[in-house]
C-alpha cells in the first residue's frame, strides 16, 4: 500500500479539527490532510431551525446512546454527535457560551499550565466577530466565526426576564464579558439567518489552498507506529484502506467519544480491556475513555394559556407559512432561532464565587416525529435546569475490535450526592421564575415535574425518568499530569511522540455552559502550540 505524505494530519473535522486545519494550513509550506468521517455538507445544516432535521439523522449524526443505568430509570440517553464538516457545530442549537473564568483558572490550579482565563482569553477573541457590543477587553471583533446577540423581542422572553429579576436575578447583557451572571438572550453562532459552524466559518474560506487536502467519508480505523512514535493513521472510504502518514504530528480531534475510541483500538488504553478485545497493547495510559461528563438536564414543562405567545401556536399550519416567510425576509423567527433562546446564569445559594446552576428556554413544547421533534399542539415552554459543573463522573469504551462497533457510553448520572441536591435547586429556581408575578398574564401551569411532586425526593424521581443530558459530553481523554490524565498541557498523549487530541475530551472539568466555544477555542490553542513546536 502506498502511504501519501503529509506533514500534518488532523482526524476529525469538527469544531476543533477545522480549526486545527485552518491554522496549520495558513503556512503554504505545510502540507496538510484533514480527514473526515462524514459528508462535506447537508442542506439543513445552514438552517438554523435545520438542528431539529438533523438530530436523528443518520446521514450527519453518529446517534450515539448510552447504555441503561439505574439513574435514568434504565433508559438508553441519545447522544447525537456530528459527523460531517463542522462536527457537532453543524447541527447544535447553536448557543455560544464561553464558560466563566473560574472553569479555566481551576484548569491552570490542576497543574496544566497555559490554561487559565488570562492565557485562553486571546484565543476566545481571535475566533470570535461579535457585534453584539460588550468590552473589547473580552471580545473579537475580526475573528472568522460570527457571534451575534439578539434583542429580546418577543413578549415571552421580556416577561422572564422581568419574572428573573422579581427573584433576584439581573439581567446581563453579555455573560461571555467580565462576569456570567444573569439572564440573558442567548449569545449564538448565527449572522444573517445562517448558521456559523467551523465548516462555513474556518474550512470554506480555505477549500483551495493547494496544501489542504479534505477528504469526507473517510473513517480512521487506527494510528500508524514506529515504537512510540505515532507516524500516521490508517482510514477506510468505502471498501477502500487507506494510509496516510505525517512527517511531524498526528492531531486528533474525534470528539469525545471518537477520541478515546480510536486510541483504544489503535492499542492506547487499559491493558486487561484491550487485551480481552484481542487488541495489541501499544503503551499502556489507563485514564482514555475516563472522566466522562456531561450536563444531565431535566426539562420542565409549562403550559400557557395566553394566545399566540408560544410557537406552538405561532408556527403550525399556517402559522408555519408565515415563520417562513419572517425568516426569508430578516432571517428571524422560529427558522433563524439559537435552539435555546434564553438562558440564566444563577448561585444555588448565597456566598458562591460564581453561578453553579445554568437555566435555559424554548418558547414551545415539542414530541417526538418521524423526521425528530415536531411542534406539539399544546402551547407552552419547555425550560432546561441543570449544574453546571457536575462532579458525576462515567467513562467511553471500545466493546469490540471492530472500528464500526459503536462505544459503549456509561456516564454515571447523580453518582455524586451534590450533583443530586443541585438539580433538584436548579428545579426549584425555575419554578420560582415561571410562577413569578411577572408571568402572571401569560397564565402559566406548570406540567412536569408537576405541582403533585413536592419532595426533594419526589422531583430525583421525575429526574431519573425524564431527563436527558444538554449534548456536552467531554473529559474522556483528560489533559493533566496525574495518572489518569491522557495529554499533558500541551496536548501531547502521554508517552507517544508525534501525536496531540484537541477536542473536548481533554477538558479535565466541564465547562460552566455549552461546550462549543470552548472546543473551538481548544482548536485554536491547540494549533498554536503544534506551530510553536
Amino acid at each position: 500500500m502506498l502511504a501519501m505524505q503529509y506533514d500534518y494530519i488532523v482526524v476529525g473535522a469538527g469544531s476543533a479539527g477545522a480549526v486545527v486545519a485552518n491554522r496549520l494550513s495558513a503556512d503554504p509550506r505545510n502540507k496538510v490532510l484533514l480527514l473526515e468521517a462524514g459528508p462535506a455538507d447537508y442542506r439543513w445544516t445552514r438552517i438554523p431551525v435545520g438542528s431539529a432535521r438533523m438530530i436523528t439523522n443518520p446521514a450527519v449524526n453518529w446517534l450515539y446512546s448510552s447504555e441503561p443505568e439505574a439513574t435514568t430509570n434504565g433508559r438508553r440517553i441519545p447522544v447525537p454527535r456530528g459527523r460531517m464538516l463542522g462536527g457537532s457545530s453543524a447541527l447544535n442549537g447553536m448557543a455560544f457560551v464561553r464558560g466563566q473564568a473560574q472553569d479555566f483558572d481551576t484548569w491552570a490550579q490542576m497543574g496544566n499550565q497555559g490554561w487559565s482565563y488570562e492565557n485562553v482569553l486571546p484565543f476566545f477573541k481571535r475566533m470570535e466577530s461579535y457585534d453584539g457590543g460588550g468590552d473589547d477587553a473580552f471580545r473579537g471583533r475580526d475573528g472568522p466565526l460570527r457571534v451575534t446577540n439578539p434583542e429580546p423581542r418577543e413578549p415571552f422572553f421580556a416577561a422572564v426576564i422581568k419574572a428573573a429579576g422579581e427573584v433576584g436575578i439581573v439581567h446581563n447583557p453579555d455573560y461571555n464579558g467580565a462576569r456570567q451572571d444573569g439572564i440573558a438572550m442567548s449569545q449564538a453562532t448565527i449572522a444573517s439567518g445562517r448558521r456559523m459552524s467551523t465548516a462555513r466559518c474556518y474550512l470554506d474560506p480555505v477549500r483551495r489552498r493547494p496544501n489542504l487536502r479534505v477528504e469526507t467519508g473517510a473513517f480512521a480505523d487506527g494510528l500508524l507506529f514506529d515504537g512510540k512514535r505515532c507516524i500516521g493513521v490508517r482510514y477506510s472510504v468505502g471498501d477502500e484502506v487507506h494510509e496516510a502518514r505525517a512527517a511531524r504530528e498526528v492531531v486528533v480531534s474525534g470528539g469525545t467519544i471518537n477520541s478515546p475510541q480510536l486510541l483504544e483500538l489503535s492499542g492506547i488504553g487499559q491493558p486487561e480491556r484491550l487485551q480481552s478485545l484481542g487488541i495489541e497493547v501499544r503503551h499502556a495510559l489507563p485514564g482514555v475513555g475516563e472522566n466522562l461528563r456531561d450536563h444531565y438536564a431535566p426539562r420542565t414543562k409549562w403550559a400557557i394559556g395566553a394566545k399566540g405567545i408560544t410557537y406552538n401556536d405561532t408556527a403550525r399550519g399556517l402559522g408555519l407559512v408565515r415563520q417562513a416567510l419572517r425568516y426569508a425576509l430578516s432571517g428571524r423567527g422560529l427558522l433563524g432561532s439559537v435552539g435555546a433562546p434564553l438562558r440564566a446564569f444563577v448561585r444555588s445559594r448565597d456566598g458562591l464565587a460564581a453561578p453553579d446552576l445554568l437555566l435555559g428556554w424554548v418558547p414551545m413544547l415539542t414530541e417526538p416525529g418521524p423526521k425528530g421533534p415536531k411542534i406539539s399542539r399544546q402551547s407552552g415552554v419547555t425550560c432546561y435546569a441543570h449544574p453546571m459543573r457536575p462532579e458525576s463522573r462515567g467513562h467511553i469504551h471500545i466493546v469490540s475490535s471492530d472500528p464500526g462497533k459503536p462505544p459503549a457510553i456509561n456516564f454515571n448520572f447523580l453518582s455524586s450526592a451534590v450533583d443530586a441536591a443541585l438539580t433538584v435547586r436548579a428545579v426549584r429556581i425555575a419554578q420560582a421564575i415561571m410562577t413569578a408575578p411577572a408571568m402572571a398574564p401569560m397564565q402559566v401551569s406548570e406540567m412536569a415535574p408537576g405541582v403533585e411532586r413536592n419532595s426533594d425526593d419526589e422531583i430525583l424521581d421525575w429526574v431519573k425518568s425524564a431527563a436527558e443530558t444538554t449534548y456536552h459530553p467531554v473529559g474522556t481523554c483528560k489533559m493533566g499530569s496525574d495518572a489518569m490524565a491522557v495529554v499533558d498541557a500541551w496536548l501531547r498523549v502521554h508517552g507517544i511522540a508525534g501525536l496531540r487530541i484537541a477536542d473536548a475530551s481533554i477538558m479535565p472539568t466541564l465547562t460552566s455552559g455549552n461546550t462549543n466555544a470552548p472546543s473551538i477555542m481548544i482548536g485554536e490553542k491547540a494549533a498554536d502550540m503544534v506551530l510553536r513546536g
